[in-house]
């Protein structure tokens, strides 16, 4: 399955969701905000990160250009229950798979997850 780069803030949000992914045999690496989400970046590839928008320290969209810039086959999902900030995402459909509403059921996340990966054809047996 893939190596998933997870990043929010919120610790419980954190933990629910890497439990979820890992439920679908994906490897799960957390950060708690944006420069931490870099700093996972340069420690091993990654086929997909799963970040929350609003962060303090770095945003989650400033993490996905720096990301991108970086690491241009990272496919990015972002997350957000913020409509100004779903907004702000608008414009970065080059860079961003998809952006989730929060709030989202485990099942959606996890769907949007696999799909994407999917049709990037990011699987692999690891």
């Amino acid at each position: 399955m893939a190596r998933i780069l997870l990043v929010d803030d919120e610790e419980p949000i954190r933990g629910f969701l890497k439990r979820g992914l890992e439920m679908d045999g994906h490897t799960v690496v957390t950060a708690i905000d944006g420069s931490d989400g870099l700093d996972r970046l340069a420690e091993g590839a990654f086929d997909l990160m799963l970040t929350d928008i609003r962060m303090p320290l770095m945003d989650g969209i400033a993490l996905s250009l720096a990301a991108k810039r970086d690491y241009p086959d990272l496919i990015i999902l972002l997350m957000t229950g913020f409509a100004d900030q779903r907004e702000r995402a608008r414009g970065l459909d080059a860079i961003v798979a998809d952006v989730l509403t929060k709030p989202f059921t485990l099942a959606d996340m996890r769907a949007t997850v696999s799909r994407t990966l999917r049709a990037a054809g990011a699987v692999v047996a690891r």
